[in-house]
């Protein structure tokens, strides 16, 4: 087809080619700025996802309304867009400026195709369009939705470095059953590694508990005890205390793993057994401390306290 100059279709697309532009120049900034701040404008892999959380199941859920800021990522061009979608490569020009003319000329997008993961979704099929959409600044688009099951829930808010945690945590559920076994617990933590030291707690738990019952304890019956009556416990006294909010952006596992580190630290130093609720109560105290400095200095009050019980238990004054 031929396009004169001045005809509506040319100008749509010289139009779009302007906003392509513009929107490529943002891209650069966002990247740029991501250098700095340490925030991930990379789209997620579907496939690295699927993988990682040991997805399990899907199913068809039909053509959806479905928020823009909840694509968090992309089956195949995962590296052609930004986290927001913006254009990274200008191989990409055509191809965006034309779905942008056509959506001028009133033909409008397409629904796209996407699978959803907990409450994130992945393009299989449209990702120029919601590219578009979004430079539009509209809120939500039609898409046909293939909802994908996993263990461990993933949100708009997820970046590539939660990953690791993620899939660690859905290793430890598919080990213990636990999200089976206790629907409602959420053991998520900030740091990798630290499922391995639970899977070590649950271990221990069930050799103690298998003697002082003096039979086998199944893996299933294990893991349940050691939830109800070590884990839940702790969490009480975090919440009871409101110890979380003296630390933002760590999880009450992370406090659960501090506080039973410190405690069998000094036990085995001392020979002495500690009270959880002491280290827990104490830990409440503090606001805006480091994390660092508030572990070393309840470490500290945690031995003045043994020292106390050695004192009280021990020989007469001056032996």
């Amino acid at each position: 087809m031929t396009y004169f100059h001045d005809s509506p279709e040319n100008q749509r697309y010289s139009s779009a080619i302007s906003d392509f532009r513009r929107a490529r120049s943002q891209a650069f900034l966002k990247d740029l700025v991501a250098r700095f701040t340490g925030r991930s404008t990379e789209l997620l892999s579907y496939e690295e996802v699927r993988q990682k959380l040991r997805a399990f199941a899907s199913s068809e859920r039909g053509l959806q309304d479905i928020p823009l800021d909840s694509i968090v990522g992309s089956v195949g061009r995962y590296h052609d867009f930004t986290r927001d979608f913006l254009p990274r490569l200008d191989t990409t020009q055509d191809r965006w400026a034309r779905v942008k003319a056509a959506t001028e000329n009133a033909i409008g997008l397409p629904p796209i195709e996407v699978y959803k993961v907990g409450e994130a979704y992945f393009v299989k099929d449209g990702n120029h369009r919601v590219s578009i959409a979004r430079q539009q600044g509209v809120l939500s688009i039609q898409a046909y939705v293939i909802e994908v099951r996993t263990r461990v829930p993933v949100s708009p808010d997820t970046q590539p470095d939660d990953l690791i945690l993620k899939a660690e945590y859905a290793e430890f559920l598919e080990s213990t059953h636990l999200d089976e076994l206790r629907p409602e617990a959420d053991l998520s933590v900030t740091v990798p590694g630290q499922y391995q030291i639970i899977e070590e707690h649950i271990a221990v738990h069930r050799h103690y508990l298998g003697n002082e019952l003096k039979r086998f304890i199944p893996p299933e019956e294990s893991v349940s005890n050691w939830y109800d009556t070590v884990y839940l416990p702790i969490i009480e006294l975090i919440r009871e205390n409101g110890i979380l909010r003296q630390f933002p952006g760590r999880t009450e596992t992370d406090l659960y793993l501090w506080i039973s580190e410190y405690k069998a630290s000094i036990e085995s130093e001392w020979g002495v057994e500690i009270p959880a609720e002491r280290a827990a109560i104490d830990l409440s105290k503090q606001e805006g401390e480091p994390v660092d400095s508030a572990f070393n200095r309840i470490g500290g009050k945690l031995l003045d306290y043994v020292s106390l019980r050695i004192l009280e238990s021990g020989p007469p004054a001056g032996q």
